[in-house]
């Protein structure tokens, strides 16, 4: 039996206002043991992240209404009621980092961006521990060994930019475990990495776990993931926990109608595809060749050019009238870089990208001057990863969604206002949500809203660029039938660039795979995911975590 090292009982958040308040979290009680992994899931707003930022009091401005919350001291018998505590004291503060690490989805907006990684391990260290400035650097450097960067009396002394993605979370990872704290809390840490990289950040975290016998809450709305590492299982919603129990139980033999439809919502390798595996038609509306682009590369402050980064290198792909391409890859293999040429952001040094218009003239997309009268930009429309970032939040919805009508000078008044409530309408929104701003919105419905601006002008290619990555599993689902739909109805091509390869499998028809700047296979994307060729291909592949405790593989 394991020792219990944290008990929450009976644990109530509340966010003050001038009209009263509004519940966060609402009468959670859960068990953390040392050497095992309790993750909890649910949609965004549920109270997740409520909940975790609660057991270091750091609520702020929301306050502990009620409840519980006592950190065990395994080896002196002795129990620490930290609800009790005052957030700002000496108290709390001697946990936090030092009993009690948390590590964050986006590390880039946790690390400081004009100090070294080595001077932020190291002050965390000095602010716990009694140690010498040079016993800290060596503790760093050994916890920088630990998460396994390389080289690390070197990286010690390096910038969070001069490092890659999953890097920065190792150097998280560092940073929270320099204090060796009984607790590690991981709020959705593998949610922004691509699926060798999650894979890596998984199998490191357990690694330390076992060595250290900590106890983990982890935060995830990945049910793969869950299925990899939890052993305990916390189901959250409207701030509430509605199951709980062993990760096998929960996942096969689910309780609560909630669980179940998360469940569901989660898309494995084995869940049956949407995906035509033939186009519709055979009429090629994008066409590449030979796509290459290397960007030039700086040396430090002199800005002297030294090489270059090859971004794409020999890209030859075609997109037909209603087919989905996707374009899967890890971080850095260009599919970004490749839909910003489409759109005339980037222009390469060779080869060529042609569009086919609407009235059977052609455009090259290599050259700026074919998107100066706007035609292209009218028939080729994007949507943007992050709901939250990409809508103007000093704009009503109706401005947002009518912006590109009223620009063009197709529509204005009445006339601009019917056409937004028919846009919103057939994104499964109400007409009457035109007169509200973006905060009104979940990340689903802002979405959703993405959605109908893009397909304003009544476009023939939207590319949609990570359009599901940040959201929730059954959000996800319900964005990628609507995308469905629309590609039905209105007869679109959409290029869909993601690195989730269960989500490809079952929306997209066929799929090219990038690596390092070249596609290294395509075909149909049910035959790519189950039988891939390219060694790439199957590492990727084998990357992919089941939503199936039983068939663990990551990190068994």
């Amino acid at each position: 039996m394991k020792d219990t090292v944290l008990e929450v009982r009976g644990l109530s958040v509340a966010f003050p206002h001038r009209k009263g308040e509004t519940v966060a979290i609402s009468d959670v009680s859960f068990d953390l043991k040392l050497g095992e992994t309790t993750c909890f899931v649910g949609e965004s707003g549920s109270g997740k992240s409520v909940t975790a930022r609660a057991v270091l009091n750091i609520v702020e401005p929301a306050v502990i209404k009620s409840g519980a919350i006592n950190l065990v001291d395994v080896a002196a018998g002795q129990r620490v009621e930290l609800s009790g505590l005052d957030p700002d004291g000496a108290e709390i503060r001697a946990v936090r980092g030092a009993r009690i690490a948390m590590i964050f989805q986006e590390p880039m907006s946790s690390l400081s961006p004009v100090h070294t990684i080595g001077q932020q391990i190291i002050e965390a260290i000095l602010l716990h521990q009694d140690v010498t400035p040079a016993e800290a650097r060596a503790k760093a450097i050994d916890a920088l060994r630990a998460v396994q960067i390389a080289d690390p009396e070197a990286a010690i002394d390096k910038y969070p930019f001069e490092y890659s993605g999953g890097m920065r979370q190792r150097a998280m990872i560092a940073m929270a475990l320099g204090c060796e704290p009984d607790i590690l809390i991981a709020d959705e840490p593998t949610t922004a990495l691509d699926v060798t990289t999650q894979a890596e950040i998984l199998k490191l975290l357990k690694g330390l776990q076992d060595s250290r016998d900590m106890a983990v809450m982890f935060i995830t709305h990945d049910m793969g993931v869950v299925a990899e590492i939890a052993d305990h299982v916390v189901v959250m919603l409207h701030g509430a926990v509605v199951e709980t129990g062993p990760v096998d139980q929960v996942f096969h033999a689910p309780a609560h109608a909630y669980t179940r439809k998360l469940l569901k919502a989660s898309m494995g390798l084995d869940e049956a595809p949407h995906g035509r595996g033939t186009p519709a038609s055979d009429e090629v509306l994008i066409e590449t060749q030979g796509l290459s682009l290397a960007f030039p590369s700086k040396k430090k402050l002199l800005r002297k050019l030294s090489g270059g980064v090859q971004a794409l290198e020999d890209v030859s792909i075609a997109l037909r009238r209603g087919e989905i391409l996707g374009i899967v890859g890890e971080s850095g293999s260009g599919k970004t870089t490749l839909a910003r040429v489409l759109m005339g952001r980037f222009q390469p040094q060779q080869g060529r990208a042609v569009y086919h218009l609407r009235d059977g003239g052609t455009r090259d997309l290599t050259d700026r001057a074919s998107f100066r009268d706007g035609q292209v930009y009218r028939e080729m429309r994007m949507i943007f990863q992050d709901p939250y970032g990409s809508l103007n939040p000093r704009m009503t919805v109706e401005q947002i969604i009518g912006e590109p009508l009223l620009v063009g000078g197709l529509l204005k008044g009445a006339a601009l206002r019917k056409r937004v409530g028919e846009l919103l309408e057939r994104v499964g929104l109400p007409a009457s949500a035109m007169e509200r701003y973006p905060h009104a919105f979940s990340g689903g419905q802002r979405q959703r809203i993405g959605i109908a601006r893009a397909i304003a002008l009544d476009p023939r290619v939207i590319i949609a660029d990570e359009a599901t990555s940040a959201l929730d599993g059954s959000i996800r689902a319900q964005i990628l039938d609507l995308l469905l739909d629309l590609r039905d109805e209105l007869d679109l091509a959409i290029l869909f660039i993601a690195h989730d390869i269960g989500v490809v499998r079952y929306f997209c028809d066929r799929v090219a795979v990038m690596h390092k700047g070249r596609v290294v296979e395509t075909g149909p994307a049910v035959q790519i995911c189950d039988a891939p060729q390219a060694p790439y291909t199957q590492r990727l592949i084998s990357a992919v975590p089941i939503p199936d405790p039983r068939k663990r593989h990551l990190v068994a």
